[in-house]
């Protein structure tokens, strides 16, 4: 007899990753695509990185190396469906590397002709920037608020704690690359001068500073149109898995035109972080709750992402809720799951849609 598959619920709660996450946490790197460094596929190097995430929710003296992981569990089960992070300036220790699109114009007055062309320049502008990492969501909850609330709400924890974070944001996705770590950019451009594959060099990093990348290619501006074709169609084309992640972030309103990743020519976006649309709507609002599921379904006027703003405590989830200027009415069981009573007060920001690129 063929199981029937389980439909996701509807109420998901993010909450910091701990270490007894550890082993979901080696599955999602497992299941990562080639370009994911911030997910080692390394239970070792996964721990580690669970403990410097814990350390930060904990400690008061912040620096900037600071990383945060967050996982999302489905409510109806309590398994943990997905994870998301954020470190608190790139390349802390060293410059952060990209390429940065640029246009150069050449003329020449006897031939009364023009070119206009397509040019890579090795920067290091998003040195100090707040970085997005980590996102990965169980390939069952991809249509589901799991994949919502991993990327939204922690834009809610940076709103919350600003002076930890910097007020400039940026998000790398993963460019093109095959099942064997093949990836055309990298193998045009990086390859030459480093003389690595994808795969290894991918290891090397770890999500650690590019720098020693960067140290070993030319700092003279690459010419697209010198590139093979697969190599120029690869620049700012998204590998398959970060298409959601993606629509989301152009939803909150990144720029995807300027940055491309100087391993695999995948897009990286950056905004400020108050244009950003979830900050935006961003409400410190009072609890009430209400004792009456019924009642309050009646009175809801619409989704929010909900979330309690401590620091270790911080937990978010995207509700049915009835909210007005000053206060927000939730169920007790929702109250329950965020860790919040009556009188307390949270961050509301009003969400529109379930897909990627709802407005």
């Amino acid at each position: 007899m063929t199981e029937t598959p389980r439909k996701p619920s509807t109420r998901f709660l993010l909450r910091p990753c701990l270490a007894e996450d550890l082993s979901v946490m080696e599955n999602f790197a497992e299941a990562s695509a080639h370009g994911l460094t911030t997910l080692p596929c390394d239970r070792a190097a996964l721990a580690d990185r669970i403990e410097r995430s814990l350390q930060s929710f904990s400690t008061e003296d912040v620096s900037g190396e600071e990383i945060y992981l967050f996982v999302v569990e489905d409510c109806a089960t309590g398994e943990v469906v997905g994870t998301s992070g954020i470190a608190a300036r790139a390349g802390f220790s060293d410059r952060f590397y990209s390429y940065r699109n640029e246009f150069v114009v050449h003329r020449s007055q006897a031939l009364g002709a023009s070119n206009r062309i397509h040019t890579l320049h090795l920067c290091h502008d998003l040195t100090g920037f707040t970085l997005l990492t980590s996102f990965y969501v169980d390939p069952r909850y991809e249509d589901s608020l799991a994949a919502q609330l991993l990327s939204r709400a922690r834009l809610l924890f940076i709103a919350a704690h600003a002076d930890r974070f910097s007020d400039r944001i940026a998000a790398e996705s993963p460019g093109l690359a095959d099942a064997s770590g093949r990836c055309p950019f990298w193998d045009a451009v990086g390859r030459r001068f480093f003389g690595m594959n994808y795969p290894a060099v991918e290891r090397l990093s770890g999500g650690r500073s590019k720098a020693f990348i960067a140290e070993l290619m030319p700092p003279s501006p690459v010419y697209v149109p010198l590139l093979p074709e697969e190599a120029q169609w690869a620049i700012g084309q998204l590998h398959p898995v970060a298409e959601l992640p993606f629509s989301i972030l152009i939803d909150e309103g990144f720029d995807a035109e300027t940055y491309v990743d100087i391993f695999d020519g995948g897009p990286t976006v950056q905004e400020r972080v108050g244009m950003l649309k979830t900050v935006g709507r961003s409400r410190t609002l009072r609890v009430e709750t209400s004792a009456a599921s019924a009642s309050l379904a009646n009175s809801a006027n619409g989704l929010y992402i909900v979330a309690v703003p401590a620091l270790a405590g911080f937990r978010a989830s995207i509700l049915s809720a009835a909210a007005s200027d000053s206060a927000i009415r939730l169920g007790a069981e929702a109250a329950h799951q965020l860790g919040t009573t009556r009188g307390d007060l949270v961050q509301v920001a009003a969400f529109d849609g379930v897909g990627g690129g709802s407005r």
